[in-house]
């Protein structure tokens, strides 16, 4: 349901901000086609096959399927780095660069996806950080070496059986290569792209300390709680106000805001108020 009152404070929020981080969940892409696997039943909506398979988001997103049965675990990977790839970014990231361009605000991207959608939508590759990786960058299984690398290769999939018609492969030792993505019960990911990002964030936010800062949260829930985690940890910094926007669990305590619906709607509200 529409908020008035707290749309009027999220604008003021917006309105008087020096610097702006938008914290993004799953939910953030919904408005623009993309599933957000909240629980069994979303997963295997998006992935009818897994259900008769009897797999679950959490075993197929996971590194040992990768080894047991890598056509598999790419069908999976390899459907939505296409997806992705066919995706485009909903008018909310416009919105949000409008923000971020005609205000001057200086900003970073922190998100959970691996998708690439901010990238697309315009924001600056060295303002965003991809806490659990990106499915537009690859690294050998074993992991031989500490390489990680951008692919622009196509990994055609079975949609019957949803499995990997052509594999990807290390370049180095010629094993089976997998994306640079954090899954479930991962050893052997390759963080060290994403500990740069995550190092110029932290740099941005001792930079800006006591600056007026708005953060954003968009569609992060609390199944996996990466995004929250990371806005609740600035909460309670001065100078922060925190945005949260979620259809479903929304709830913050004040002086931080509370928005209940989508990524779209919401960031729309706002930008009319503004």
């Amino acid at each position: 349901m529409p908020n008035p009152r707290a749309e009027l404070e999220a604008a003021k929020i917006i309105r008087d901000a020096e610097t702006l981080v938008v914290a993004a969940g799953a939910g953030m892409g919904v408005d623009s086609g993309l599933p957000d696997f909240r629980g069994p039943e979303g997963f295997w909506k998006a992935y009818p096959p897994y259900r008769s398979l009897g797999i679950s988001f959490e075993e197929a997103a996971n590194p040992r399927r990768f080894r047991e049965d890598p056509a598999l675990a790419w069908g999976f990977y390899g459907h939505r780095l296409s997806l992705y790839r066919a995706t485009s970014p909903h008018r909310g990231f416009g919105i949000l660069l409008g923000w971020v361009t005609e205000r001057a605000l200086d900003y970073f991207i922190v998100t959970s996806n691996v998708d690439g959608q901010f990238q697309r939508a315009g924001f600056a590759e060295d303002r965003i950080d991809e806490v659990h990786g990106s499915i537009h960058h690859l690294q050998c299984l074993e992991p031989c070496c500490p390489q990680i690398w951008p692919t622009d290769d196509e990994v055609p999939v079975d949609p019957d059986t949803m499995r990997a018609t052509r594999l990807p492969h290390c370049p180095r030792c010629g094993e089976i290569a997998r994306p640079n993505i954090l899954m479930f019960g991962d050893w052997s990911w390759l963080s060290e792209r994403s500990d740069r990002q995550a190092a110029a964030l932290a740099r941005f936010l001792e930079r800006h300390r006591s600056s007026s800062l708005a953060v954003l949260e968009i569609g992060a829930g609390t199944n996996v709680a990466t995004i929250r985690y990371f806005s609740e940890r600035l909460a309670g910094r001065p100078g922060v106000h925190i945005i949260r926007i979620n259809p479903r669990e929304s709830a913050i305590q004040r002086p931080h805001v509370s928005l209940s619906g989508g990524a779209l709607d919401a960031l729309r509200d706002i930008d009319a108020l503004l």
